[in-house]
């Protein structure tokens, strides 16, 4: 069977038709990492469970990525509740098939609490959909693009490990130095037509296998840095572009392995070097299909000349995105690595700051008339491409719906053009320098976080960026040990 997605809708009514030349089927679901966790299962199984979804231990929101569990106790998944089963039902909009796999049939699930059958707090597909409810409510559709840059490096050949794979790479790492690990290519190259032909079948193997597995390239290209690839995924509506951009991250990894390459989507693999972003696009749309942050004529008067060509909807949007910047912070730069991509001068946001085509600010305001009326949007800067792309786009629509049911007003003037966040007309405070200072923030009693999102939501959430800071603080690292081994 083609490996691309059908033109028809999946049913429960043709779900065993779209298979009945199979007979196993591939399930994932999402976890607060954005990592995907799943399993393969028969198809008889598969038909017996697509109604009303299957058990799935609930440990994968009980530990973190390395499959410890959390110092702390959480709600989700503990030994109180015997790490019980929660509900995981195969959504069949995200039909796909495995190109890489011989065509396996592919499908996301998202999971609910088995008691109330509501979605769990922390399903970052649950979180995603909840987040988009208000606005959908009130006509309008939240469209979305994603950007990610990521680093690649080529995999060592080790005498305890001789197939060249991820794993290889990891157990390279423990014997050898970071920087002793090779880059896919060298030097600082970006935009360059030469590069990708030193390794031509993984170049086009990606693009290729994206559209297949319906998770579209827009543009593929080098970036600047060493072995840097950025990948613009096709611009479609939210909740399908936070799928997307995690399964997109799946094929970068996947297809790598089958050429001995590993791609790292942390947010700073390299001290020196630029970090990896991972820029949203957003704006809505209303029932009739136009973009509703356009202005039909420009204002002849707005509070700034930015924001002439910007709709009062997608001022208020904008306001809210900035207003509550600061307390969703562990959602957009989750890791203790984050915050070595967040520092002045490597092109990455430090501030609450926005501005008409401002790649210095924390959100570039994209309006006529330097773009087209219908490509008004606003791209958020913040987010690494370690963040969990649902945790993003759902943080970005809580927080413009608030600001459009409040009619807040834009704290902040535009930065000037040719002026660095942190300069003299950056009035906009600094965002946390760490993971701990932005989870104190995100967790703190009266944080934005909690109006839009619950307490359960950044009980949870917070307490595994906790337990993240925590391994970090009891961690004796490598720069330690060679700057004090010897001299104190």
């Amino acid at each position: 069977m083609s490996s691309a997605t059908p033109p028809y809708e999946v049913t429960l009514e043709n779900v065993a038709h779209v298979l009945q030349n199979d007979t196993r089927v591939k399930l994932a679901g999402v976890d607060v990492d954005g990592m995907l966790r799943g399993k393969l299962v028969s198809k008889k199984k598969f038909l017996s469970i697509v109604a009303d979804g299957f058990g799935f231990c609930s440990v994968i929101f009980g530990w973190d990525m390395h499959d410890r569990t959390y110092f702390k106790e959480l709600a989700i998944s503990n030994k109180e509740n015997g790490y019980r089963d929660l509900v995981a039902v195969p959504d069949l909009s995200s039909f796909r098939r495995i190109p890489w796999e011989n065509n396996v049939p592919f499908f996301l699930v998202s999971f609910l609490d088995p008691d109330t059958k509501e979605p769990v707090c922390a399903c970052p597909r649950g979180l995603l959909k909840s987040a988009l409810g208000k606005a959908e409510a009130a006509g309008y559709r939240a469209m979305a693009g994603a950007e990610y840059e990521f680093y690649q490096f080529r995999v060592p050949e080790t005498h305890s490990n001789p197939e060249r794979n991820a794993s290889a790479t990891a157990t390279f790492l423990k014997e050898n130095p970071v920087e002793s690990l090779p880059s896919l290519t060298e030097g600082m190259f970006g935009y360059s037509l030469t590069r990708p032909i030193h390794n031509q079948d993984y170049y086009y193997g990606v693009f290729d296998a994206c559209e297949q597995f319906n998770c579209e390239i827009e543009g593929w290209h080098t970036e600047s840095g060493p072995g840097v690839y950025e990948a613009a995924l096709q611009f479609g509506e939210a909740k399908e572009m936070a799928d997307k951009a995690g399964l997109f991250k799946y094929v970068v990894k996947s297809i790598g392995t089958k050429h001995g390459i590993t791609p790292t989507f942390m947010a700073k693999p390299r001290e020196g070097l630029p970090g990896n972003s991972g820029h949203m696009h957003i704006s809505l749309v209303s029932s009739d299909g136009k973009n509703a942050f356009i202005r039909d004529t420009p204002d002849p008067n707005p509070p700034y000349p930015d924001v002439a060509y910007l709709s009062d909807l997608g001022r208020h949007f904008l306001a809210g995105v900035l207003t509550g910047l600061p307390d969703i912070m562990p959602m957009f730069a989750p890791t203790v690595n984050s915050y070595k991509r967040l520092v002045e001068n490597f092109w990455a946001p430090v501030t609450v700051s926005w501005g008409l085509e401002h790649r210095a600010a924390s959100i570039r305001l994209i309006t006529p008339p330097t773009a087209s009326a219908k490509a008004t949007r606003l791209e958020v800067r913040v987010p690494g491409a370690d963040a969990n792309p649902h945790f993003v786009l759902a943080a970005v629509v809580a927080l413009g719906w608030r600001g459009v049911e409040k009619k807040l007003e834009i704290p902040v003037p535009p930065l000037s053009k040719g002026e660095d966040m942190g300069g003299a007309s950056d009035k906009g405070v600094r965002l946390a320098k760490s993971l701990r200072e932005a989870t104190t923030a995100f967790m703190r009693k009266d944080s934005v976080a909690r109006e839009v999102f619950g307490d359960a939501f950044v009980e949870h959430f917070g307490g595994t960026r906790e337990h993240e800071v925590r391994l970090w603080e009891e961690a004796v690292t490598d720069w330690e040990v060679r700057r004090y081994i010897e001299t104190v």
